[in-house]
């Protein structure tokens, strides 16, 4: 049943009502009869006959009718659709346009300007790397969500250790770790095993603890941790960082959704980062949700289906 359409479910369980109760009806004559007897009378096979027809005739009616309801609700999907794509092109050209635009900038002003000091060309140019490494981020954000909306289907699920890859990730942030004196407590158990896609599964736990280095504050304490049920693992992520304010929560995870436009923009943030993490999380049979830390931060909590 999960997978027909909203008019088929409607349409089934309709007729299937319809179908016990003039059963019920007939065979029992108004529920006077207490066993089951052939039809003596010939008023009988007239009522079965005309049960049938009236069967038949509502079939046709609510067959319409549900065709009609999936049209209707196919039309509002591809609407509702439209416009979505609308809004991500038009917020990816935005986005895109920003790094492109600093680009030909420096760039431009390097080419005019044949006797510029080498002191400031060189600075030109490191910022011409650092909007390409962000171009290039944003790219490959955008790549990843559209794998996962338009491909999930083509998606390795293997065995997949989570607790080596939040490992690896710990290694791999300790610099950007120090250089913000933060300290990342990593409490997860040993070998906590999945199905799942190894990749995404870095995207989701990379993302979370790139986005508290950028955003918790300096000097913060990141805490993992999980713990089993029968089918999932339940997994917390919490800073004691400078959290954010409650109407923001219900939207963090909308893509290019800034709570800091132009703070986001300044240490390169994609605005994806969360987006990705939440596609990943459901990707995997899971659910996730942000509030507010006890400690002031904020606090994630997410499952990953074993």
């Amino acid at each position: 049943m999960k997978h027909l359409s909203e008019g088929r479910k409607m349409f089934i369980s309709v007729m299937v009502v319809f179908a016990v109760y003039a059963l019920t009806f007939i065979l029992f004559e108004d529920y006077d009869r207490k066993f089951l007897e052939p039809f003596d009378e010939v008023s009988d096979w007239h009522l079965l006959l005309f049960s049938l027809v009236v069967m038949a005739g509502l079939a046709l009616l609510l067959h319409r009718y549900a065709r009609s309801m999936d049209e209707r609700i196919s039309r509002e999907q591809a609407a509702k659709e439209n416009q979505m794509r609308r809004e991500l092109t038009q917020n990816i050209a935005h986005e895109l346009k920003t790094p492109v635009a600093s680009i030909l900038g420096y760039t431009d002003t390097i080419l005019d300007d044949p006797q510029m000091p080498p002191d400031t060309q060189r600075q030109f140019i490191e910022r011409t790397n650092a909007q390409a490494h962000r171009l290039t981020a944003l790219l490959q954000d955008i790549s990843m969500l559209n794998r996962m909306d338009y491909a999930a289907h083509q998606l390795t699920m293997e065995r997949t250790d989570v607790s080596a890859i939040v490992g690896d990730i710990v290694q791999e942030t300790v610099i950007a770790l120090k250089k913000r004196h933060m300290t990342l407590n990593n409490c997860l158990p040993p070998h906590i095993v999945i199905k799942g896609n190894p990749s995404l599964v870095y995207s989701i736990f990379r993302n979370l603890i790139d986005n508290a280095i950028n955003y918790a504050g300096e000097g913060t304490n990141i805490d993992i941790s999980a713990e089993q049920t029968d089918n999932y693992w339940m997994f917390r992520f919490s800073d004691n960082g400078v959290g954010i304010a409650l109407e923001h929560l219900p939207r963090i995870f909308e893509r290019f959704y800034r709570i800091d436009k132009s703070r986001s923009r300044s240490i390169g943030g994609t605005g994806l980062g969360l987006a990705i993490v939440k596609n990943a999380v459901l990707l995997h049979g899971g659910t996730i949700t942000a509030r507010q830390s006890e400690n002031g931060g904020l606090e994630f909590e997410f499952t990953l289906k074993k």
